[in-house]
């Protein structure tokens, strides 16, 4: 069976080239420039294919005003719908209850699901994270939200300790730097890649998700920027390299713009940058002009 892994990069659009506040400008990243067709993430490249990737500039506008958010652009990703249009604004950072509702009546994880096959959200979250959803405290981000009507796990730190889930930086720093711990696994890049594509064979459709570049958009670094990219493109450079095009598709893509343009650590209004890599790519890519074409187009290739 065919299956796609998504990676879901939060708050990276197509900026200006311009290093002093676009880290995609200056980062060292050959192979994220390769599946651009030898360009950089950058404003006006166009669409571009290659051997093993398209490269899609996608709208997270949806022809509703002002800046796209998390929650609806998330949700958007996940329905095939245009949430933004029909809850008449983009909104964010939680779904609110509108997000909500159209996200538990149909999402891709539930299309998955309701077939008999396998989907999951690959990275794992602490206690903490997982106390203060269920008690509450803190509401689900759109994609969780998907996962939760779908019936399925939210993976906790057992996942991440037997090797069966990434942590959101996929080369668990961050669970030893911010959470304290002393013991999670710790990753190269390349052996990050390699594990991320392994994970993903145990599933039709595979979903990494990876808040950091949002983060680092709102209040970090171009420098902050340039290594988040440049551990990725390692993450990448792996992941092409076991990964066969024949198995299914990688997908990357975003919510909406911001760390293009740390100027003002606010959200942006550009394109975001969507890769699909492997056999059927032209196909799916015909297809793709916004935020809401990439479940139609994930369910055609999966279930033609």
């Amino acid at each position: 069976m065919k299956h796609i892994l998504l990676i879901f990069l939060d708050g990276i659009g197509l900026g200006d080239d311009n290093p002093e506040t676009n880290p995609f400008a200056v980062a060292n990243t050959p192979t994220l420039i390769a599946l651009a067709n030898g360009h950089r993430w950058l404003r006006g490249v166009g669409r571009q294919f290659s051997e093993r990737a398209a490269f899609i500039p996608t709208d997270p506008r949806m022809d509703i005003p002002g800046k796209p958010q998390s929650a609806s652009g998330q949700a958007a990703i996940l329905t095939g719908k245009n949430v933004p249009a029909l809850i008449g604004e983009h909104y964010g950072p939680r779904p609110n209850p509108p997000i909500r509702q159209i996200i538990s009546q149909d999402n891709f994880f539930k299309q998955v699901t309701e077939r008999g096959q396998r989907a999951a959200l690959i990275e794992g979250y602490p206690p903490r994270f997982h106390e203060a959803i269920n008690s509450g405290k803190r509401l689900r981000s759109s994609y969780q939200e998907a996962l939760f009507a779908a019936g399925l796990p939210l993976f906790g730190e057992d996942m991440v300790y037997s090797g069966d889930a990434l942590t959101v930086d996929w080369i668990g720093e961050g669970w030893r730097t911010e959470l304290g711990y002393s013991d999670t696994p710790l990753y190269t890049p390349r052996e990050a890649g390699i594990k991320m594509v392994e994970i993903s064979r145990r599933y039709e459709f595979s979903f990494f998700a990876h808040w950091v570049t949002d983060v680092i958009g709102h209040r970090g670094t171009v420098a902050d920027g340039v290594r988040n990219l440049e551990i990725f493109d390692g993450v990448m450079s792996a992941a092409l390299e076991v990964w066969d095009d024949r198995e299914g598709l990688i997908i990357i893509t975003s919510d909406h713009g911001n760390m293009e343009d740390m100027s003002h650590g606010k959200h942006t209004e550009s394109d975001v940058p969507t890769v699909i890599i492997g056999n059927g790519k032209e196909a799916f890519a015909a297809g793709l002009i916004t935020l809401a074409d990439i479940v139609p187009q994930m369910s055609a290739y999966l279930y033609p």
